[in-house]
């Protein structure tokens, strides 16, 4: 009997694996080449995976709620149509379901303080080490912990249930060690600032559980504000010609192109040319080592439906025109809003922006999106009254003005450079061509 072994995919280059959402066919169902087999999850996009033969289904590897390694086995289909029944015995081990958001961020933690090294043979995930690391769990705890996973392993689920039962004792033989840069000062054990406070419930109080998504942007947030030291730069832009220039020209835009032209490909044109001018905005971080990025792809974060965000990436924005970036935009955001994004479109990033304009907001602080190291807030843009320098003088007048917020992590990213970053965008804004065509 011919048999097509069905692969978990690559989805992305950063991310190792992938959970198991739904299994869309059941064992000796017929499968057609192409046809979506199951649905997967990673802490950024869900995504159905189809088969490349056609056949019947018969065995699945894995169940719901199962991680999975990428390039691993999750299903075996027959490619002669005769469907077998598998025996228990046949069913491989199954690694326990972890947060996806494990290997999504083991790069960023390379460059967070770890405990001192075990001398056991016990493997800890980067995720369980920084929550150790964060609630003050020392090394000797660790080991005493029971864990639920393969080969006793430790889950986030199992130590997070270790300090929520106040196992936690005050760390004292076993101190931080520092693995980051000389003379940066140890941190404060905060063990007590993070744990749990029980809350009580007053009469018609709600208790929502937090949907999946929503847990793993959690994780992904706090990571980040635990990897990168962050600092904000804001400067105030005057765009009054832009507004101009596109209340000019957005009714021909619609007319020729079928599709809205919005403020957003006008910022991210600006960040395209001031990332050629400093090009060490565009980086990430490796342990000690920095990755100094070729191609500027430029994240956009994008409200859903559900209230959650999602980036999907424009790849090689530099090398599009204005035109050519607002049909990027408005696909992007419209199949995000419907849940329709690929997996690599969500892949790739080296710089993100986000417009909290939308919002009403006039600024905003926003956290880096690992592994990046900034990310540029847009604020509302408001009419201002303003000085107006002329060759006859000073006068008065309404102006549109927005701010920018440029996050930046301070390990790699000085004041000076984060400062002139933003500066330099608003320049490339305050100077718009009112003639430009598009």
């Amino acid at each position: 009997m011919s048999e097509y072994k069905l692969i978990m995919p690559k989805m992305g280059e950063s991310i190792a694996e992938a959970t198991i959402i739904s299994w869309l066919k059941n064992e000796g169902d017929t499968i057609e080449i192409d046809e979506a087999v199951l649905e997967i999850a990673t802490d950024k996009v869900d995504s159905e995976v189809p088969s490349m033969e056609s056949g019947v289904l018969i065995q699945k590897l894995y169940n719901e709620g199962d991680v999975v390694k990428v390039g691993e086995p999750i299903a075996i289909i027959s490619t002669s149509g005769v469907a077998a029944v598998a025996t228990p015995t046949e069913k491989v081990s199954t690694p326990e379901p972890i947060a996806v958001i494990e290997n999504t961020i083991a790069v960023a933690q390379q460059a967070t303080t770890t405990h001192a090294p075990s001398t056991s043979d016990r493997f800890y995930s980067p995720l369980v080490m920084n929550i150790a690391r964060t609630e003050g769990v020392s090394m000797d705890q660790l080991e005493k912990i029971s864990g639920t996973g393969q080969e006793g392993r430790v889950t986030k689920r199992d130590i997070l249930a270790f300090v929520k039962n106040g196992s936690v004792a005050p760390v004292t033989s076993q101190p931080l060690a520092q693995t980051t840069q000389a003379n940066t000062p140890a941190p404060v054990n905060n063990a007590t600032s993070h744990a749990a406070t029980p809350i009580n419930l007053a009469p018609g109080d709600e208790l929502i559980e937090m949907d999946r998504m929503r847990k793993l942007i959690a994780d992904h947030m706090v990571m980040s504000k635990h990897t990168s030291p962050h600092v904000t730069s804001f400067v105030e832009a005057d765009v009054t010609n832009i507004v101009n220039w596109r209340n000019k020209i957005k009714d021909d835009f619609k007319a020729r192109e079928g599709e809205n032209f919005t403020f957003t490909p006008i910022f991210i044109e600006a960040i395209t040319k001031a990332i050629k001018d400093f090009p060490m905005i565009n980086i990430s971080v490796s342990g000690d080592k920095i990755i100094k990025h070729k191609n500027i792809n430029i994240g956009m974060a994008a409200a859903l439906p559900s209230g959650n965000l999602i980036v999907p990436v424009i790849k090689n924005a530099d090398f599009m025109n204005l035109t050519g970036l607002a049909k990027s935009v408005n696909d992007l955001a419209g199949r995000a809003r419907n849940n329709k994004l690929k997996p690599d479109e969500i892949q790739g990033g080296t710089y993100t922006v986000t417009n909290v304009g939308t919002f009403g907001n006039i600024l905003g602080t926003p956290i880096i999106n690992q592994p990046q190291v900034a990310i540029m807030a847009m604020g509302a843009i408001v009419k201002k009254p303003a000085v107006i320098e002329t060759e006859h003088g000073d006068l008065i007048g309404i102006r549109h003005k927005m701010f920018l917020s440029h996050s930046y992590d301070h390990r790699v990213v000085d004041g000076a450079l984060g400062g002139m970053f933003v500066r330099r965008v608003a320049d490339y804004l305050e100077q718009w061509d009112v003639n430009r065509e598009v």
